[in-house]
């Protein structure tokens, strides 16, 4: 009976042994064997995996599925009119969600909500045909917690033409493989031949993962999982802290400093600690500081900025964590600002519309803004006007109104 008692207990612990394996082992990612995939990640840092998971980085796209998906899909909250006899209504059909268009009260057109772009401001969705994306004409907008016109699609006429390239993944995904098919011409068929994009969703990863900002980190986890006395000796695997300024900065800097210059390489081949000038060549327009957009070009108001100037070290991170979302206090904004600027006072003009206490814990309000996008325009159903996405510059300076 006791060696029975043995015998199970030895086999118990072979069983033990032999099934706690890396579980990277038996993925595969359309990216290479050398990636693990994000959830490898938790393993060691759950903290960091589960806070990232929920930011605007690991959702610039996602499946469109309920949870995922903002806006409103009930009665009297979900029709866009453009017309008096054309709408287009936001639907759940068979647990899937769709842009319907009605004329005259006749379904024309229904396309599926398949990828979702964007969470945090706003959140803009496509649809698959035939290896190609297309972006659906009603996005969903939070700021007015409504539904208008997608970026690029008019008011007064829906249509559901508008691809989505590859290039625009390049900002929004970790992956996506993509290629030219050729088919035959509609105009003379068999004879002339044109070349159509395609895009294989199952290369997809989606939103911006730990490995699209830390390099491919298989052979770190199984590395780590192997030695675990080297957790604080990180092996195989960027750690921006080993980084150069300027590395740091280019790693931002890869979607965060506009989309005006010549581009070299695809932005999927970027590797953290690459310098950014071997992918993308500055040209006139992405030199034209006056028309640098807020919402394309973080990157390049900061550095006109005199505390960047000023600063050995200052870069993104300085002021954000790139695991979770910007903080909406702005307090927090405001002790990184008086580290360098204690000893600074405000002029008595400034003083007779807030206190000085006040001020203090509000700095990025009056030097960093709130501005109008050129980029990104909208309209609200049944309005002829224009309105511009709204977002805070990250050019500090003094402003006409904010002065001190």
């Amino acid at each position: 009976m006791k060696k029975t008692g043995i015998l199970f207990s030895v086999v118990a612990l072979l069983f033990f042994i032999t099934g706690c394996k890396n579980e990277s082992d038996n993925y595969i990612d359309p990216r290479g064997t050398d990636y693990a995939g994000s959830e490898s990640c938790i393993q060691c840092h759950k903290v960091q995996y589960e806070t990232a998971f929920h930011s605007s980085h690991f959702k610039a796209t996602s499946p469109a599925s309920k949870e995922n998906i903002l806006g409103h899909f009930t009665n009297g909250h979900n029709t866009f009119v453009y017309d008096k006899n054309t709408t287009l209504v936001m639907e759940e059909r068979n647990d899937s969600l769709y842009q319907v268009l009605y004329k005259n009260g006749k379904e024309i057109e229904a396309y599926p909500f398949d990828i979702l772009f964007g969470t945090k401001h706003a959140q803009t969705s496509a649809f698959w045909k035939n290896h190609t994306t297309y972006e659906l004409p009603i996005s969903y907008y939070k700021s007015l917690n409504n539904w208008a016109t997608s970026p690029g699609y008019p008011a007064n006429a829906a249509n559901f033409t508008r691809e989505i390239p590859k290039d625009c993944y390049a900002c929004h995904s970790s992956n996506i493989a993509g290629s030219f098919v050729t088919t035959s011409s509609d105009q003379v068929k068999g004879m002339a031949m044109e070349t159509e994009p395609f895009l294989n969703k199952k290369t997809l990863v989606y939103g911006i993962d730990c490995e699209r900002c830390h390099g491919p980190a298989k052979q770190h986890v199984q590395t780590h999982l192997e030695f675990p006395d080297l957790k604080n000796k990180p092996q195989s695997i960027v750690s921006f802290k080993n980084l150069t300024r300027q590395q740091r900065l280019d790693a931002c800097a890869l979607c965060h400093s506009g989309n005006d210059k010549l581009k070299m390489k695809s932005r999927f081949q970027f590797k953290p600690g690459d310098n950014i000038t071997d992918y993308f060549r500055a040209t006139h327009a992405s030199n034209d500081s006056i028309h640098f957009d807020v919402h394309g070009n973080q990157l390049g108001l900061l550095a006109q900025s005199k505390c960047f100037q000023k600063s050995a070290t200052m870069d993104c991170m300085t002021c954000h964590n790139p695991h979770a979302d910007a903080s909406q206090n702005l307090v927090s904004y405001s002790k990184i600002c008086m580290s360098c600027h204690q000893d600074l006072k405000h002029n008595a003009t400034t003083l007779k519309n807030s206190s000085e206490l006040l001020l203090a814990d509000n700095c990025v309000a009056c030097h960093m803004p709130k501005q109008m996008s050129n980029a990104i325009t909208f309209q609200l159903s049944k309005s002829k006007q224009k309105s511009n996405y709204v977002l805070r510059t990250h050019k500090i300076g003094i402003y006409p109104g904010n002065k001190k």
